[in-house]
């Protein structure tokens, strides 16, 4: 059986990447780690003209009704290109809470749909709610319910790009599922680093094929040949994975329970498989990879901050072992 996404799912991800790369996102990056997010509010505001951050929102509310699939298309995509911002947490995320809240709150999913960004803190989980400075909606959900929340002091990650907070939680404004919440988290996060896992295979095939040492370019070498073969595989390998995390919570919406082990197996070999990817690519770079000034180094970071980001990995192996020992 062969499996593949629409050709319409692939021009609206060809569609957002070709305004990316027009974008100049390296200097769009450094200039949001410098606290300039000017830059990056105006990329962003083209990305949610594309439709991408109302993947997830009901159509009769001004969204696109999508299911989980085309939001991991276009958050791959994202994650290539290291867009800076709470960008999982608005295109995943905050619009499962919009729609909880659409009886009290009906205005919000209108706004998300229009690019708001919104952070999101899930206490014991994911505790740090990203770059709160930018977003419009703050949310802090525990236990089934939803508070609003107040940004305390921000601290920058090792992502220089990215600024987190743990948010104090306010009144309670409705009622979510925080086990569906925690798995679009995970899933996007899982996306996001199948972009960066991808890019940074990408960037050290080119440069394996242009850096020259002993007078000889270093990829011909068969030791790096290897290491690179490793990380393709170890992505290919992680793809189906991805595919099955969305396909799980497209096809259990009220059953955030059925999602629970494709979803953490998702997440835990695509960040396996991003972090290969970035300690082979630092190898393949040597010391110009240590520097602020390659581009390299604002996937490398932006990688290492996400292996922690809606779940730790102990924490989706443990997900992965309990639904297989319940299945027994």
């Amino acid at each position: 059986m062969r499996f593949a996404l629409d050709p319409e799912i692939s021009d609206f991800a060809a569609s957002i990447d070709s305004l990316l790369t027009r974008s100049d996102l390296p200097s769009v990056i450094r200039a949001w780690s410098a606290g300039d997010t000017g830059p990056g509010t105006t990329v962003w505001d083209r990305v949610a003209e594309t439709g991408a951050a109302a993947l997830l929102i009901d159509e009769d509310a001004g969204g696109a009704g999508a299911t989980a699939v085309e939001a991991v298309v276009a958050l791959e995509v994202l994650g290539r290109h290291a867009v800076p911002g709470p960008v999982v947490e608005t295109v995943m995320v905050a619009p499962r809470i919009a729609a909880a809240l659409r009886e009290t709150a009906p205005d919000i999913a209108g706004e998300l749909a229009g690019g708001t960004p919104a952070s999101v803190a899930v206490p014991g989980v994911s505790p740090f709610a990203p770059d709160a400075h930018v977003a419009a909606h703050l949310w802090v959900a525990d236990d089934d319910k939803v508070f609003t929340g107040e940004a305390g002091e921000g601290r920058r990650s090792v992502d220089r790009a990215r600024t987190v907070t743990t948010p104090t939680r306010g009144e309670q404004v409705g009622s979510a599922s925080t086990l569906d919440l925690v798995n679009h988290g995970a899933l996007g996060t899982a996306a996001q680093l199948m972009g960066l896992g991808q890019a940074m295979l990408d960037m050290s095939v080119a440069y394996a094929t242009q850096r020259s040492q002993y007078g000889k370019i270093i990829g011909q070498y068969q030791a790096l040949k290897h290491q690179l073969a490793e990380v393709a595989i170890a992505l290919e390998m992680a793809r189906p994975l991805l595919w099955a995390g969305a396909l799980a919570l497209s096809e259990n919406p009220d059953d955030p329970a059925a999602a629970v082990r494709d979803v953490s197996a998702a997440r835990v070999a695509v960040a396996d498989a991003a972090y290969l990817s970035a300690r082979t690519a630092l190898q393949i770079h040597g010391a110009i990879g240590y520097t602020l000034e390659h581009d390299l180094g604002l996937l490398l970071t932006k990688t290492r901050a996400l292996q922690t980001a809606w779940g730790t990995q102990g924490y989706h192996r443990g997900r992965v072992l309990d639904c297989l020992e319940s299945a027994r």
